[in-house]
């Protein structure tokens, strides 16, 4: 009896290691519409996060809106508006204005204040405003 147990432990501490890292699956765009602060960005979800000031609007439309602001001063504040979606659980977003290509973007954690992304390249940490 010990022994099955003991055998249990690992298997177990694996699948809520596992589940513990397992992505959130969004319904739809309800998920995430309204304005967000995206208050950093990082190469790894533990590494070393850069500072942004940046605000995400996703509109009902699958329309997202970007607004950054140079906390150098150099360039002061820029819009973007680009196109999003959410399919099979993920935000699908154009890469650049005007262009086909889509990125996808898993989120990571999610609760009603708080977003974690995983993005081609970056994780971008999100508050919502």
């Amino acid at each position: 009896m010990i022994k099955k147990r003991t055998a249990l432990l690992p298997l177990t501490a694996i699948f809520f290691a596992l589940s513990a890292n397992a992505d959130v699956l969004l319904k739809d765009n309800t998920d995430i519409l309204g304005k967000w602060k995206v208050y950093a960005e990082s190469n790894k979800l533990d590494g070393e996060k850069k500072k942004l000031i940046v605000e995400w609007d996703f509109k009902s439309d699958g329309t997202l809106e970007t607004k950054s602001t140079d906390g150098g001063g150099r360039t002061k504040e820029m819009n973007i508006t680009i196109k999003y979606a959410v399919v099979d659980g993920e935000i699908q977003k154009q890469e650049i204005p005007g262009r086909d290509k889509l990125e996808s973007c898993k989120v990571v954690e999610k609760d009603n204040s708080i977003m974690t992304l995983k993005c081609k390249y970056l994780y971008y940490f999100l508050t919502k405003i």
